[in-house]
């Protein structure tokens, strides 16, 4: 099963479904760099963008039409998928199409929709809300582990730093593995800038790059990441994602990263 082997992973693809051609281009293109870079993949989208900034902002196709076509990305090219749950409701139809369920970081803490998507038997990726310690994970972890889940990680993502920012503290990666999770970095979101635009949020994903290679150097399981082949035209997170075409140069540099830590690292 997906993230079961203990080799270093990506989970990667565009914010949010825009059509399906698009979404098999960005998945095909990913596929084929992390097959060469021998990667695990698990290409992301979600059907529904359900915490936007505004109330005219593009939420994706929903939930019937993008499991559609998640499910034919995933028949297609073989690969993994996985996507956004925000209701416990659902988890069910959500687990019957992907190999990984994910957590939306402000929903990190939702009782039943941690038990309803521990008890579809997927893995399950827990984004780490902004407003957690490491040490808050360890509740979370619990009510998985209570509805019967075992394969599941957590993603850092930054923390509030006031108003319209975040910031990176990296100890979190270091202190929620020595509690025994795998660990997963947001390049990403992490660089994002909540709502600083007013009607959306903002971002800085020249500094995506700076902030994965520490997190690699810290240690982690695996990364996250968004991107697109003209982020600027996408309607979700265009100041965040990376340029597709970069995506290949990103990871090699990283994984040469990755390797010096593991190394390096005398446990």
């Amino acid at each position: 099963m997906f993230l079961e082997s203990s080799s270093f992973f990506l989970i990667a693809g565009p914010c949010v479904l825009e059509s399906e051609d698009l979404a098999i281009r960005i998945a095909s293109t990913l596929q084929e760099i992390t097959s060469r870079l021998g990667m695990s993949f698990c290409f992301k989208a979600s059907f529904d963008k359900a915490n936007r900034s505004s109330i005219g902002s593009y939420r994706g196709p929903g939930l019937d039409e993008g499991l559609e076509i998640l499910g034919r990305i995933r028949e297609k090219l073989g690969v993994a998928v996985t996507t956004d749950v925000h209701e416990s409701s659902q988890a069910a139809p959500v687990a019957e199409v992907v190999d990984l369920l994910q957590i939306p970081a402000f929903l990190s803490r939702q009782t039943d929709l941690l038990l309803a998507a521990a008890a579809t038997g997927r893995a399950i990726n827990v984004k780490k809300g902004q407003f957690l310690a490491a040490s808050d994970m360890d509740r979370i972890a619990e009510k998985l582990d209570s509805g019967g889940c075992r394969n599941f990680f957590f993603t850092e993502r930054g923390t509030s730093f006031g108003y319209h920012d975040l910031v990176v503290d990296m100890r979190n990666l270091v202190k929620m593995r020595r509690r025994g999770y795998r660990v997963v970095f947001d390049a990403t979101h992490s660089v994002q800038r909540p709502s600083a635009l007013g009607s959306a949020s903002g971002g800085d994903r020249d500094l995506a790059f700076p902030l994965a290679r520490a997190a690699v150097a810290v240690g982690i399981d695996g990364l996250f990441l968004e991107t697109h082949p003209s982020p600027d035209q996408s309607p979700s997170d265009g100041a965040t994602m990376i340029l597709l075409a970069q995506v290949p140069s990103f990871l090699e540099k990283l994984l040469e990263i990755h390797a010096a830590a593991q190394d390096s690292d005398p446990a």
